[in-house]
């Protein structure tokens, strides 16, 4: 989902807050608002907070024990809440976030990978590369709106990396030489996760260790 999606579903979910407010005669001390109304805000801005921040952040910690009754002092907080979440997506935080974890996430496993290839263990190590070149891709497309996912046979599967590859190049992510070497990267992963050891050696597993590290740094979500 991209950002303005994030910023639009805020608003939508501070709206909601607001309308629950209003439902508070005369916001008195003892007045309670609509329960059915603030069960669909509570329930909608929960599941909001964790597909966008997960279940440990503090954000759906902090809304899901301070916006707990029809008080109007926790629905005001949890209005509260909503208007910092709006305010940290529209400033580009959230990307931010996602993609120094990505760096440092991908950076552990291109090391677990450099490791395995230092002790001649060339074939899980082009799997590992390969599984981070397929990892950076879906951040990519699903950041700049690219579906990572079709319907087949009447579910929601991930879409192919060859896939991704081609619309990525197509929405001027990068170039057709990266293009070209994301092919070749993904073509080695697949000869080593289908145990056809014999048609790539060390040294290319080598290269696209390295050329792997630098595509992550340099194509960025």
């Amino acid at each position: 989902m991209k950002v303005q999606d994030l910023v639009r579903r805020a608003d939508e979910l501070i709206q909601l807050a607001q309308a629950t407010l209003n439902t508070c005669p005369g916001r008195s001390l003892d007045a309670l608002a609509d329960s059915a109304k603030f069960g669909e805000l509570r329930s909608a801005a929960l599941s909001f907070i964790e597909r966008t921040f997960g279940r440990e952040h503090t954000y759906y910690k902090e809304f899901s024990d301070k916006c707990s009754d029809v008080t109007p002092y926790k629905v005001e907080t949890g209005l509260g809440i909503l208007k910092a979440i709006r305010d940290e997506l529209a400033g580009g935080w959230i990307e931010t976030t996602r993609g120094l974890l990505s760096a440092e996430v991908f950076a552990d496993f291109l090391d677990m990978a450099n490791h395995l290839l230092e002790e001649k263990y060339k074939d899980p190590s082009a799997v590992l590369v390969g599984g981070v070149v397929e990892e950076h891709l879906r951040q990519l497309a699903a950041a700049k709106g690219i579906p990572v996912e079709e319907s087949r046979g009447g579910h929601m599967l991930p879409r192919k990396a060859d896939a991704l590859n081609a619309d990525l190049t197509k929405a001027g992510v990068y170039n057709k030489l990266d293009q070209k070497q994301v092919t070749a990267w993904l073509d080695l992963r697949n000869k080593a996760a289908h145990a056809k050891y014999g048609e790539y050696g060390e040294e290319q597993v080598r290269l696209m260790l390295e050329g792997v590290r630098q595509f992550v740094a340099r194509v960025r979500p």
